[in-house]
Formats: C-alpha cells, sequence, structure tokens
C-alpha cells in the first residue's frame, strides 16, 4: 500500500511520490479501447472478469501506484429505480427528482448486497492481481454530486434547481434514500479488498460557501463517520471539483484522510494550510497531458519544484491530476509522464 505508507525509495535511499491518474482506465487507453469493440460500457462495469481487467491496463502499461476500480458513480441511481441507461452514449434516466413528489417514484430494487456484488467480486479479483505495492482504490458518487444528477441529468451548469432542492425537501428526503445505498455500496467495495474508498463530487463546486457549510458538510460527515465505524482501518479520499480552500478547510472531517484538489487551487497553499491533517492529491492540469513531451515535461518541471520544499508535508502527497485524463489524451504522454514523476519527484 505505497500510497498511503512504505513509500518506494529510489536508488539512493530518497523517498518517490506516488502517483495515480481519476479515468486512468478510460477511452483514451487502446487497451481499452480494445475490450470496448467486443462489450458496452455497462456490461464492462458489471462484469467482474472485465472491470478486473480493464481496470489493469493501466498497472501494467504506466506502472501508476494505485488501482481504481473500473465502475461508474451513478449506480446507486439505478438502484433507486430511476432507469439508468448508458445505451444512447452519455448516461440517461427515466425520471428525475423535478418535485418533492418525485421521490416516491424511487424505490429500491433489490437488496444491496446483491446489487452492488458486482463491485465486491471485481475488486476480489483485483486483489488478487495487484502487487502487493499498488494500493485499490473504489469510489462512489458523493451524496451532492448524484443529487444533482438525479435533479438535472448532469454535473453541469449552475444548477439552480438542484440548489432549489435545498429549501422544497428534495436535497434531504433524496439524501436520506441515498445515504444506506451510499454505505453499503462503499462496504461492499470495502469487503471486497478496496484499501481507500474515493468520494468524488464534480458538481460541488458550484456551491456558495454558506449553502457547502449549511448542506453539505453534515451529510458527508454523516456518511463518512458511518463508513469508519465499519472499517475503521480503510481510507477515504474526498476529491471536489471547482472548490476554494476556504470549502476544504471548512470540513474538519477527522474520518478524511486525502482530500483530492483540481488545478484550479495553489497546491502549495493546500500542503500548507491542510497538509498536516490530510493528505493531498493533485493537482496537475490533465490539458497538460496533449502537450508535445518536451512541453510536458517543462511543466512537470515547473510544478514539482513549486512545492519540492523541506518545509512542506511531501510525505502527505500523492501525485494526481486535477481530474480525470481525458478522451484523446496520448498513451505516450501518460507512460513518460509517470516516468518522469517516479523519477524526479522525490524527497
Amino acid at each position: 500500500m505505497g500510497l498511503f505508507n512504505d513509500r518506494n525509495k529510489n536508488d539512493e535511499g530518497k523517498t518517490q511520490v506516488p502517483v495515480w491518474f481519476m479515468r486512468q482506465a478510460g477511452r483514451y487507453h487502446s487497451h481499452y479501447q480494445k475490450i470496448k469493440q467486443k462489450s458496452d460500457f455497462m456490461t464492462m462495469c458489471k462484469n467482474p472478469s472485465i472491470a478486473c481487467e480493464v481496470t489493469m491496463g493501466p498497472i501494467r502499461d504506466f506502472n501508476f501506484d494505485a488501482a481504481i476500480l473500473f465502475s461508474d458513480l451513478l449506480f446507486p441511481l439505478e438502484q433507486l429505480g430511476m432507469g439508468l441507461s448508458y445505451e444512447s452514449g452519455p448516461p440517461t434516466l427515466k425520471f428525475k427528482i423535478e418535485t418533492l413528489n418525485d421521490l416516491k417514484k424511487c424505490q429500491i430494487t433489490q437488496p444491496s448486497k446483491s446489487f452492488y456484488n458486482f463491485q465486491k467480486e471485481a475488486t476480489e479479483l483485483l486483489k488478487k492481481e495487484l502487487p502487493l505495492s499498488k494500493s485499490l482504490l473504489g469510489f462512489v458518487g458523493a451524496p451532492f454530486t448524484l443529487y444533482t444528477y438525479s435533479v438535472e441529468g448532469s454535473h453541469s451548469g449552475n444548477l439552480t434547481n438542484s440548489k432549489r432542492g435545498f429549501y422544497d425537501g428534495r436535497f434531504k428526503g433524496f439524501c436520506e434514500i441515498l445515504l444506506p445505498e451510499l454505505l453499503s455500496e462503499m462496504n461492499m467495495q470495502a469487503n471486497g479488498g478496496a484499501d481507500a474508498i474515493c468520494l468524488f463530487d464534480t458538481a460541488v463546486g458550484e456551491l456558495a460557501m454558506l449553502d457547502f457549510k449549511e448542506f453539505i458538510i453534515p451529510v458527508i460527515k454523516t456518511l463518512t463517520s458511518e463508513f469508519k465505524k465499519i472499517n475503521p482501518s480503510k481510507k477515504i479520499i474526498y476529491y471536489s471539483k471547482l472548490t476554494h480552500i476556504q470549502y476544504l478547510e471548512a470540513l474538519e472531517d477527522d474520518n478524511i484522510d486525502v482530500l483530492g484538489i483540481d488545478w484550479r487551487l495553489s497546491l502549495k497553499d493546500a500542503l500548507k494550510s491542510l497538509g498536516k491533517d490530510y493528505m493531498i492529491q493533485g493537482n496537475i492540469d490533465p490539458s497538460y497531458l496533449h502537450y508535445d513531451w518536451q512541453i510536458l515535461e517543462k511543466k512537470l518541471s515547473q510544478f514539482w519544484n513549486e512545492i519540492n520544499d523541506s518545509n512542506l508535508p511531501l510525505n502527505h502527497y500523492i501525485c494526481g491530476l486535477g481530474h480525470g485524463v481525458l478522451q484523446h489524451t496520448p498513451e505516450e504522454n501518460v507512460r513518460l509522464a509517470v516516468e518522469y514523476i517516479h523519477k524526479t519527484f522525490i524527497y
């Protein structure tokens, strides 16, 4: 589990910063594309052996320090009876939570342990495949991000309808249904062998600070505390997109182990302010991986020089992107970037 402890040393005895990328198993990767030619997305996620193989591809090809379960964060909405489908490409739902009465349409389809068992089986297979030096990460969508998708059908835009739901009962009612499902999903992945569970909150950066503190933090703390009661040795990674450092400072959640940050936030400031209480992951701009190697190499060098400071808690730093690997990212750049990080990001 070199991501969290027992980090790798180089030949000179210096410590390497570990690295993994969100969406490292994805459409940019030829290994993924070959599997996708013979399957569809839902099957790739729900067939444990295929999910395991997709997940392992970037570990074998690029030597990341962690594997992240290949799945999708929207499966709890399928479990709530919202008719999740990927047939048209982007995910679609049969109905949205547009009024409080729409919550009555949500019906749990089957026992949680049965529904999420495909993820448990995939993590079990991955735990057998992965070298002991690699960490295994599961993931779920954070409550607000899943809520916005159920209301808006996406995570983009100003999310005004979702915000109105703070005051008409939809957010509270949705969370009452969702949180037991999310906890079950997290537990199933942990039981399968995941060393950590990521909470991905890609929509929460659209919120004002007051709303984040009033509505989001209590729900996150409820979920993380319940998970840690059952799984005290497992780690929790919370990634939020477009949030300012004040939002992360306001979390004050002892059950969160790692904070993932996007590229708009100063990594140096995050390490200074939050690095004593959390591990910090991030936050290279995913677009950098589209540059010619000479430019990318220069950017990575500048990135490391900015934080290569003995006064910063680099033992609490995990290198990654500020969001996921973009679809048309050149594979060779991913390979070269990971090699460069392993060779250069040392302390």
